[in-house]
């Protein structure tokens, strides 16, 4: 259980052009380099451990940028954001999903009104959002770790099986009696919004930030399975479900990352839509044996523990992203790494440099 937090307490130098700049979104470990995803971009960044040079406890700096376009075959275009929202490093590859979600227009101050009820009427797909991916992870001549397309061993890097409308994921949800009619609303209206992700194994659980259902959250569980090119979705039993449902009472909050500790899940929680709100962390205790004996398709969970409290301000510092940190890191007590979408000035270090924290944990 998470007990103490150190504020500010993860320095990430980036640098002028990087693919990722402040709001982040995700985060991953390969020894001493971080990959850090944002919501704002079509790649990856990669940083590297140094020394700390005021007084952070661990600093990232040398930024190399990856984009997702020299890696895959995208179902859209080079520079279109892919929104990616979840990222997870198993069995030597980086797995990152995307928001899959339509977005709408926002109102700019500087427009007429009547301009400004047309961008409010406007709602879009980035055909990039809809991605769900692996990316072999092999180092170079150098030792350092790096995202290639074919890796020297014959992994590759390989996407869900769809297109710039569609992938098979959400083909499963359009007609469920759950998120069907959800798959065409924009995320921040309470949409169909993917943040979250976990992998174990070939099973892959994606949390949503929305819709969130008369209070309960939604994570979706799925298998993968490599076919031709593509990644599939296999059958998780003898009757052929794809999707698995489980409902989560996480006091209204949306889902905005997933993080498994042993056998136990922790979720990072806060506010669906535009909303400025609690953010925290749950534990759903021992969530992969219960999963591993599951055999229904939807589930409505019991009470899960609340671990802690993150803070967060009027449209700045939410916490996004979280995941352990290494061992030879962390030292004697477990830790975990939380990044901030929108830093605030209090987490920012001029134009290219942010903060995150540190959380403890038993």
């Amino acid at each position: 259980m998470p007990n103490t937090r150190s504020a500010n307490a993860v320095r990430l130098e980036f640098a002028p052009g990087s693919l990722v700049q402040t709001n982040l979104s995700g985060a991953a470990f390969t020894g001493d380099w971080l990959w850090v995803a944002g919501d704002e971009a079509c790649g990856l960044d990669r940083l590297r451990r140094l020394d700390p040079v005021g007084s952070e406890t661990l600093r990232f700096s040398e930024v190399r940028d990856f984009p997702l376009a020299d890696l895959l075959d995208l179902p859209g275009a080079a520079d279109e954001e892919a929104d990616l929202e979840g990222m997870a490093v198993a069995d030597g590859y980086l797995w990152v999903v995307g928001s899959h979600g339509f977005k709408r227009k926002n109102i700019k101050p500087d427009r007429a009104h009547a301009d400004n009820a047309k961008r409010l009427a406007k709602v879009a797909l980035d055909a990039n959002r809809r991605l769900l991916a692996c990316l072999p992870i092999e180092a170079d001549a150098q030792g350092a770790p790096c995202l290639v397309r074919q890796a020297t061993d014959g992994r590759r890097s390989l996407r869900l099986k769809g297109d710039a409308q569609a992938n098979l994921l959400t083909r499963a949800l359009a007609h469920d009696p759950h998120f069907g009619p959800y798959m065409a609303i924009p995320g921040k209206d309470n949409g169909f919004d993917v943040e979250g992700l976990a992998v174990d194994g070939s099973r892959l659980l994606l949390g949503l930030r929305g819709p969130v259902l008369r209070g309960w959250s939604a994570l979706l569980e799925i298998r993968i399975e490599v076919r031709a090119d593509d990644l599939r979705l296999a059958p998780l039993d003898d009757k052929g479900t794809l999707v698995r449902k489980h409902f989560l009472p996480l006091d209204g909050l949306g889902i905005r990352d997933l993080h498994f500790s042993g056998d136990d899940l922790y979720i990072l929680a806060g506010p669906t839509m535009v909303l400025n709100g609690d953010i925290r962390v749950f534990k759903w205790p021992l969530a992969r044996a219960v999963m591993n004996a599951n055999r229904e398709p939807v589930r409505v969970e019991g009470a899960l523990t609340e671990a802690v409290s993150l803070p967060h301000g009027r449209g700045t510092n939410r916490a996004e992203a979280i995941c352990d940190l290494p061992p030879a890191m962390a030292g004697s007590k477990p830790r975990w790494l939380v990044l901030y979408d929108a830093p605030g000035a209090d987490r920012r270090d001029g134009e290219h440099t942010v903060f995150g924290d540190l959380l403890r944990h038993d």
